[in-house]
């Protein structure tokens, strides 16, 4: 018994022994893996931590005119929005972009003089929150605050230009002074969800349209999709992969949407037959405000490529 016992321990110490050793090695090759990384991968590090950054540093626009000789010159509301709201210093840093060439810049504020902010450039960059695919979203006006919803979602999820259009069925009606002041603030709210979502332009939003006068744009478009509740045939993911092939690397999509009543099928035909292609979003109706969001994030998830 006192010799089995012996052997076991004998064992057991042996095993211990192995076990300490593949620790030793494991630790090793840790060690030389942690702190002996090369030259590239620090500098790949140094600069995801860079980007990193510059995306949760605030971003605001300015025009080509305000760039100028290693300074930006920051006018209007924003000067309000950093002073006041941001409560920024001098020698705080913020992202700007040139909306006109859609350049970034990594800045530090300089001083503040009475209606201007003056900052110096620290950087350009190069990374890009815009798609290779360009969605135009014509909507037809709905009712109330929806459209500013739809906007502020539709830039967020990286739409390039937004038009409201005039249907048979709209029960809104713009004339006049409250046309020129609905575009206006429909405008601000685009501005501020591409501060907000950290776009290198500002998405255009046009004037209302009627259906008429859109059909000829039709023609620059790859593809038109007419969102129409009554399709049984022709589904968005059919029309998709028949329309758009996957070598193109740059896509200029439109997309059609009804008001809150839906498009008259005069109207379906009419646009059917200056090139629009008919889809069915499924067995479900959504809402109108609901359309643009869900399309945009399945063709953005399909066609858009990651090139940072």
């Amino acid at each position: 018994m006192k010799e089995q016992n012996s052997v076991e321990n004998a064992e057991l110490n042996f095993n211990n022994k192995q076990k300490s050793r593949v620790k030793i090695h494991d630790f090793f090759w840790w060690w030389l893996f942690y702190f002996n990384l090369d030259k590239k991968r620090a500098l790949w590090y140094n600069y995801d931590k860079l980007r990193k950054e510059r995306l949760c540093m605030p971003k605001f626009f300015v025009d080509s005119k305000q760039v100028d000789n290693g300074e930006i010159r920051i006018t209007g509301n924003d000067v309000n929005h950093i002073k006041n709201v941001l409560r920024m210093k001098c020698g705080d840093t913020f992202n700007v972009c040139d909306s006109v060439n859609s350049e970034n810049y990594r800045v530090s504020i300089n001083r503040f003089e009475q209606e201007t902010i003056i900052c110096d450039i620290l950087e350009k960059y190069n990374d890009t929150a815009e798609s290779n695919v360009k969605v135009h979203i014509y909507q037809g006006l709905p009712k109330a605050d929806k459209m500013e919803l739809i906007i502020q979602k539709s830039v967020e999820l990286g739409v390039a230009k937004i038009t409201p259009i005039e249907m048979k069925r709209c029960v809104v009606k713009l004339d006049g002074k409250d046309r020129i002041k609905k575009i206006e603030r429909w405008k601000k709210i685009a501005e501020v969800a591409a501060k907000q979502s950290g776009r290198d332009i500002i998405p255009e939003v046009c004037n209302v349209k009627s259906v008429k006068e859109i059909t000829e744009d039709f023609s620059q478009y790859d593809l038109v999709i007419l969102c129409y509740e009554n399709e049984k045939e022709n589904y968005l993911k059919e029309v998709l992969k028949k329309n758009i092939t996957e070598n193109k690397s740059d896509l200029n999509i439109a997309i059609i949407i009804g008001p809150e009543g839906g498009i008259d099928i005069s109207e379906v035909e009419y646009m059917s037959q200056n090139g629009a292609k008919v889809v069915s979003l499924g067995n479900r109706i959504l809402r109108t405000e609901t359309v643009a969001i869900s399309l945009l994030s399945i063709i953005m998830y399909e066609f858009e490529r990651n090139e940072n």
